[in-house]
């Protein structure tokens, strides 16, 4: 078995290494911002983005299992990317601060036999931020390069009073629930 991950990201590896198979991961090479442009809906924007990331490495390595994926974090109908700057972060958190948004999550497989896509969708609400917590918060983990410019698994969950989700790996960036039942169904073995 050949697994791929159609990712550069530090956080998707650290996720898909959970599973102790071996992988390797492949950039994608794909224009996001061309997704982003394109007037989709923020779902459509993930569902497409996982798809062309996990078919463009798939089309390099025809044999392999390929996931690809793609998350952002979504309010008021409006895509969050991933800040950047610290400013940016400071303006994304101040947005987030006391309300609910959503993280949408979606997975592409492709493999020699076909594709096998799936969205996970979590709901987070934040507690009320002071702009001296914002900058606390950014200066101590710099999450400039997280949707929404937080990171859950670390000192970002002191951001937050309620989060509904049905796999919290997806927060992180792959929902491994739902990956693990797609591989374990082409026979990828798992316990």
């Amino acid at each position: 078995m050949d697994l791929v991950l159609a990712s550069t990201s530090t956080y998707r590896r650290l996720l898909l290494e959970r599973l102790r198979l071996p992988f390797r991961c492949e950039r994608p090479g794909v224009d996001e911002d061309a997704v982003k442009r394109s007037g989709l809906a923020p779902l459509a924007v993930v569902q497409e983005l996982a798809r062309q990331k996990a078919r463009a490495v798939a089309a390099r390595c025809p044999d392999a299992i390929v996931v690809g994926s793609d998350q952002a974090a979504v309010v008021d109908g409006t895509i969050l990317d991933k800040p950047g700057t610290v400013a940016a972060a400071h303006a994304q958190l101040g947005r987030l601060a006391g309300r609910t948004h959503t993280l949408l999550t979606a997975v592409a497989v492709v493999h020699p036999g076909g594709e096998r896509e799936f969205v996970d969708t979590t709901t987070l609400t934040m507690r009320p931020l002071h702009t001296r917590e914002i900058e606390r918060y950014v200066a101590a983990e710099s999450p400039l390069d997280c949707a929404g410019s937080y990171k859950i698994e670390g000192l970002g969950i002191t951001l937050f009073t309620r989060i509904d989700s049905d796999d919290h790996t997806a927060i992180v960036g792959l929902p491994l629930l739902a990956l693990a039942q797609v591989l374990r169904d082409l026979d990828v073995p798992l316990p």
